[in-house]
């Protein structure tokens, strides 16, 4: 007995299907194999419109995906592996896949970092004008310069604090080593962002020396360290969708200014209670 999807339904699932992994070939052939018991792969060719010289790629596929099974009478058959079993392990698979993928590439690039720094020749003496200033889009890599400022950083931190967060500072452990070393730090939070787990690592950093305030409303994402570098984060007010750019800079006059708006608001924010 066969039980084949309606023209309209089987175009949205076959594209479904190739939204999740599986390819054109497969999707047709998966939602052949499952209104079917058992198919011939030369028979399954034929309704999933699939070339002939392709169709045991494809079922060879579908089984290593865990889509379809083999069923070995006098010939080889194949039937569908039922859809809840089929597309969550799938899934699960790929997730662990694609998991050990990321950490791998993350080794990767670790390692490599560490051995192309000793090739890296920054060009001191010779700086451009506007080398005190630099742009940065990627999130990844603003989170990396203000991880390095405040593992840096001598006496005094400050920042401006709003979502969305390159790197969350309640979540820092840098920002407690820094409290250890003797480092003032000071953060002026914006009111209405903090939940009850960000309010619990607040009053763990309060007590380890963290000083905090509240304000109603902050201009940017802001952060100073040692009144000599810093960096700042401007939401692009062109772009549709929220995308922050950072500015880092290593200029002392430029950091006096910033460390002026700091306690410009520093002054007028509330202590939370």
């Amino acid at each position: 007995m066969s039980r084949e999807l309606p023209g309209t339904e089987y175009q949205r699932y076959w594209r479904r299907l190739q939204q999740i992994g599986l390819n054109a070939y497969e999707s047709r052939s998966y939602l052949v194999l499952l209104g079917h018991p058992r198919f011939k792969a030369l028979e399954l060719a034929a309704r999933a419109e699939v070339p002939r010289q392709k169709i045991y790629e494809v079922l060879d596929s579908l089984v290593d995906k865990g889509f379809a099974r083999v069923v070995q009478e006098r010939t080889k058959l194949f039937s569908a592996v039922e859809p809840s079993l089929a597309l969550r392990g799938y899934v699960s698979r790929r997730e662990e896949s694609i998991k050990q993928e990321i950490e791998q590439q993350s080794l990767n690039a670790s390692t490599l970092a560490d051995e192309l720094s000793t090739s890296y020749a920054p060009a001191e003496g010779s700086r451009g004008t506007l080398d005190y200033l630099r742009i940065v889009a990627d999130p990844s890599q603003t989170a990396n310069h203000y991880r390095k400022m405040l593992k840096d950083v001598t006496e005094e931190y400050i920042e401006f604090s709003k979502p969305p967060y390159a790197v969350d500072p309640l979540d820092e452990r840098l920002v407690k080593q820094a409290l250890e070393r003797g480092v003032k730090c000071r953060l002026l939070i914006e009111q209405g962002t903090l939940d009850a787990p960000h309010r619990t690592r607040l009053d763990e950093l309060a007590k380890a020396g963290l000083e905090v305030r509240a304000s109603p409303n902050l201009p940017m994402k802001l952060a100073i360290f040692d009144s000599r570098v810093g960096l700042i984060a401007l939401l692009d007010p062109v772009l549709t969708r929220p995308s922050w750019t950072a500015v880092i800079f290593e200029h002392p006059g430029f950091a006096e200014a910033m460390h002026a708006l700091f306690h410009n608001h520093w002054k007028i924010g509330e202590n939370l209670d």
